[in-house]
């Protein structure tokens, strides 16, 4: 797999800055394309990082978030409206 990504969100408690020591780090990653976004995700996460933490990867596209960003109950929506971008492709 070749990492690319559009985009990568930091959301959820550390984005929030209300982590606790049970927190995990949530992460959208935004690809151009996900043709298996589950094995993409495991794929992300084995990356070696120097961040300690456990990590909860979501992958998405462009056209999902066209279609359920701004869903009320998805896990899009809030990544999308509360979330800290930590990459953007230029």
């Amino acid at each position: 797999m070749r990492f690319d990504p559009l985009r990568i969100i930091l959301f959820g408690a550390y984005a929030r800055g209300r982590q606790n020591p049970d927190s995990d780090m949530d992460i959208l990653v935004v690809m151009p394309e996900a043709p298996n976004k589950r094995s993409m995700a495991i794929e992300i996460r084995q990356v070696p990082s120097d961040v300690p933490l456990c990590k909860d990867i979501l992958v998405t596209t462009p056209d999902e978030i066209e279609r359920r960003g701004h869903l009320v109950g998805t896990v899009l929506r809030p990544a999308l409206w509360e979330g800290k971008a930590l990459y953007e492709r230029r």
